[in-house]
């Protein structure tokens, strides 16, 4: 897939929740590639991914509602999403600097902290800076925790 360490697309590790967050950035991912509508992606990734073997490699149980409710969300709230991010980089970055993974993370992210009261901040912080190491060894999982925890601190203040 778009794997960036080449390990385990959605691995055995952490709860549904987690295999759903790693399912949704994928999902994104693929969304903004593709160009693609999210209910087409959902369709796919339940029917076909999530909890399946592909190419040798087991994608883990996930919580489908929840994985549907992230993808469906950020289709949603995706200008909010974007704003709030851009809001947050430093003054020479831009929303379009991100690589495209690091960018579905970060509106994964932040749907669930504008979206998800019932799911602890620090829980979707370091959620998402796990999925950010699944696919980068370099800086991008601790950009993640700060954009995060910055735009943690303007809307869950």
């Amino acid at each position: 897939m778009m794997n960036e360490k080449n390990t385990t697309p959605l691995s055995n590790q952490g709860g549904a929740r987690s295999a759903s967050r790693l399912g949704a950035v994928q999902a994104l991912y693929q969304m903004e590639i593709n160009d693609e509508l999210a209910r087409n992606i959902i369709i796919e990734f339940i029917d076909h991914r999530l909890g399946k073997i592909i190419e040798d490699d087991h994608y883990a149980d996930a919580d489908k509602d929840f994985f549907s409710d992230v993808v469906m969300g950020v289709e949603e709230r995706m200008q909010d999403i974007d704003a709030l991010v851009a809001e947050s980089l430093s003054e020479n970055w831009t929303l379009d600097r991100i690589e495209p993974v690091a960018r579905g993370i970060l509106r994964a992210g932040v749907y669930e902290l504008m979206a998800r009261p019932d799911v602890p901040t620090s829980v979707i912080i370091n959620e998402y800076v796990d999925v950010a190491k699944a696919f980068f060894d370099d800086s991008k999982p601790g950009f993640i925790n700060g954009v995060l925890d910055k735009i943690s601190k303007n809307i869950r203040a």
